[in-house]
């Protein structure tokens, strides 16, 4: 779904678990000017071919997957990151004068995921092994005429990231928070009053656009700035409490 006019949004509507996929298109020089960010599982827990689905419908969007220059991930658990690999082994296979799609996420994701991410993984059955080529800090990231703020943002997991454009008022939160939900806090490297923290700083920001790595009950994308403040205070009354 093309929600911008440079940004899609790949919304997971399998059966089983994956993130949402989102890309902006166009924004890097060379070869490869798109970038995707959460790449999501391989293949879920009820054999659901993620990856495969989530190449169909970029290709029905004009996205071919060798395109892509670059991968961010979110956060490092498995089913925003899984994928990361075979994506860059299709970028491989293109050849041209840059090699690959690179991959970036937070340092401090980076050191929890060699630390407890594999192993986490691995009590998934799951194998999620990447190795970042250059760690995203907080800050501004320029994307061609696209600029981004990285925002570190703790509490889901210790590096987890959520990305926002300040032109277009979009915000990418990850697993921070969902649409009347929250992150989980209780997987290693879980930590509740950071959690608070993170989702207070995100509820000071102009957002017309919240864009979250998992669909609710109540749905996935939250359009509109009122909107977007009362899922803000929905969130504070009902979770904060408890975390």
């Amino acid at each position: 779904m093309r929600l911008l006019d440079n940004l899609y949004c790949y919304i997971w509507t399998g059966r089983g678990n994956n993130c949402h996929s989102y890309l902006v298109a166009h924004v890097l020089d060379g070869e490869r000017p798109h970038v995707l960010i959460d790449s999501g599982h391989l293949v879920n827990e009820l054999r659901e071919s993620c990856f495969e689905h989530l190449l169909g419908i970029m290709k029905k969007d004009g996205i071919e997957a060798q395109d892509i220059g670059l991968i961010i991930n979110t956060h490092s658990h498995p089913d925003h990151c899984e994928a990361n690999q075979a994506l860059v082994e299709i970028t491989r296979a293109k050849g041209g004068r840059a090699k690959r799609a690179l991959i970036a996420l937070h340092q401090d994701e980076a050191e929890y995921q060699r630390a407890v991410g594999n192993w986490l993984a691995k009590m998934m059955g799951r194998e999620a092994k990447f190795e970042p080529d250059f760690y995203l800090q907080e800050g501004k990231l320029s994307l061609g005429q696209v600029n981004l703020e990285i925002l570190h943002t703790p509490g889901h997991s210790p590096g987890s990231i959520s990305l926002y454009c300040p032109d277009n008022q979009v915000l990418i939160t990850g697993d921070v928070i969902f649409f009347g939900a929250v992150g989980r806090t209780d997987f290693p490297g879980g930590d509740g009053r950071l959690l608070k923290e993170s989702i207070e700083r995100l509820s000071q920001l102009d957002v017309e656009h919240l864009l979250p790595g998992h669909s609710t009950e109540l749905g996935h994308i939250i359009r509109g700035a009122d909107r977007v403040k009362q899922n803000f205070a929905f969130i504070k009354t009902n979770y904060f409490p408890f975390l």
